[in-house]
């Protein structure tokens, strides 16, 4: 088969162990993401699979009507919204999907906590310019660091990557707070945590706040500007999870109100970010460039999965495929 696989920033995947399973195919690797249909349409038009990452590009109908020897995707994780499925069902082109693991986004989302909340990053990048013990040279900003023993760890869902971040929580002597579904609270609480009474408490509450949700139609904007500004001046929100999850436009006018006080993200609406984007112009920001789940034993998961998927699909025997209705549909 004809194999793509698209926005390797880091041009990585050919390194992994796994990479060998793609053997004996013909395989190109994109390492620039290219965001017009039409010229998504002439870079992709010869190939018989694409492997995405994660939900780096996106596959609407226009797209992949213009894909006429396309028979496969093989997603790396879960199918996200961004391949229309329908559309993909309808011209016959099968999607495989994969499995992924919670430990390095549970570990990330750990890191920047530690870091938001020591002010590792700017003390670290002062230093280089001969600034001792300096966390900005603006005044307003040059505050000290907080420990997190003792503070309130406020956690939105209480998935297997949520349920990490708790325990993460506990093992640094934090008050771990949980809302989501009856189910998720009635679940923290078996663990030993406590239930939020609502939403309002949840954010009111919080000394940390971790999104930890899956985007879907009921969660997409979500938290709002008014939930922001329910928070603490001296408030940290992280997001790991999906930006989409937050209503357009409500972190950035809330941290420059000043409720909460900081922010830690990983992801973003627009990716790659551009280096002029709003977001990054705000000093009490820490980002990263979504890099929760970029670490290389979670790639040989990730990637192994899809592998496997395109060559049981080669070989007759397809499998883990979320529209099996695309199979009966033969392609040229």
């Amino acid at each position: 088969m004809k194999i793509a696989i698209l926005d390797d920033y880091q041009d990585s995947v050919r390194g992994l162990s796994c990479f060998r399973l793609l053997d004996g195919h013909e395989v190109k690797t994109f390492t620039n993401s290219s965001r017009g249909i039409g010229q998504l349409a002439i870079r992709l038009a010869p190939f018989d699979a694409l492997v995405l990452i994660r939900e780096r590009s996106a596959l609407p109908r226009a797209l992949l009507s213009r894909l006429p020897n396309l028979k496969l995707i093989s997603q790396t994780g879960k199918v996200s919204g961004h391949i229309d499925v329908d559309a993909a069902t309808e011209l016959g082109i099968a999607i495989a999907e994969g499995v992924g693991s919670p430990v390095a986004p549970a570990e990330l989302t750990w890191a920047l906590i530690m870091a938001a909340s020591r002010k590792i990053v700017p003390y670290a990048a002062n230093l280089k310019d001969g600034l001792w013990q300096t966390a900005s040279v603006n005044p307003e900003l040059n505050g000290l660091g907080t420990v997190l023993r003792g503070r309130t760890l406020a956690i939105s869902g209480y998935g297997k990557i949520g349920r990490m971040v708790a325990g993460y929580g506990k093992a640094f002597g934090m008050q771990v707070l949980v809302w989501g579904s009856e189910t998720s609270r009635a679940a923290a609480v078996a663990d030993g945590f406590e239930a939020a009474g609502s939403r309002d408490e949840l954010f009111e509450r919080a000394d940390v706040l971790t999104l930890h949700l899956r985007l879907s139609d009921n969660t997409r904007g979500l938290v709002t500007h008014a939930d922001l500004a329910r928070m603490k001046r001296t408030a940290l929100f992280v997001n790991t999870s999906r930006a989409e999850l937050v209503a357009d436009g409500a972190l950035e006018q809330a941290l420059t109100e000043g409720s909460p006080g900081f922010a830690a993200l990983d992801v973003f609406t627009s990716e790659p970010l551009a280096a002029g984007a709003p977001i990054l112009r705000i000093p009490t920001v820490l980002a990263t460039p979504h890099i929760g789940y970029v670490e290389k034993d979670s790639y040989e998961i990730y990637f192994g999965a899809a592998f496997e998927n395109i060559v049981k699909f080669a070989g007759g025997e397809p499998a883990n495929i979320l529209n099996p209705e695309a199979l009966a549909k033969k392609r040229c």
